[in-house]
């Protein structure tokens, strides 16, 4: 099992096949998902099935977040090539609710941009948020990421972060 990040606070990783669970419970929180697109349980179980399976072609995925003093789930987070413009890397996460507001979304789109300017050769790593979701805005400003325009994606309008390669 590949491990992407680690410090005193958690550790980035690829998920075992015995953390389906894990990952799917974490999207039954409204909460969590209120700026999520929609997706059924079923969807995300295929969605952790892909995880699996983008780890043997590597480097991108989703990957599990995890408490480094107790191993306690904290999250996701994921790295894969921009749908909306080629050749840009975008990053994300999902954080259980208990993590909230512990500056740990902030550090592990710090560790992902890292990850991803060492394991690619991209040069712009994107961020893409709901137009409300204030909190990850600010969450991906604290990290180094600059807000370009809102993209727009068929009826949506979302905010646009990048940050660039130095």
């Amino acid at each position: 099992m590949r491990i992407l990040h680690q410090d005193q606070n958690f550790i980035i990783r690829e998920f075992s096949a015995e953390e389906k669970k894990l990952f799917c419970d974490l999207f039954k929180d409204t909460d969590v998902t209120r700026y999520l697109p929609y997706r059924s349980p079923e969807q995300y179980m295929e969605m952790f099935e892909i995880a699996l399976e983008d780890y043997r072609n590597g480097p991108f995925g989703r990957f599990g977040i995890f408490n480094a003093e107790n191993s306690d789930f904290i999250g996701m987070c994921l790295a894969r090539n921009f749908a909306d413009v080629s050749g840009q890397i975008e990053i994300g996460y999902t954080l259980s609710k208990k993590y909230w507001g512990k500056g740990i979304a902030t550090e592990v789109s710090r560790a992902m941009v890292k990850y991803c300017f060492l394991n690619t050769e991209g040069n712009e790593i994107v961020a893409v948020t709901d137009l409300d979701n204030t909190g990850s805005q600010k969450v991906l400003e604290k990290a180094g990421f600059t807000r370009v325009d809102n993209l727009k994606r068929s009826e949506v309008e979302m905010a646009y972060y990048i940050v660039r390669r130095s």
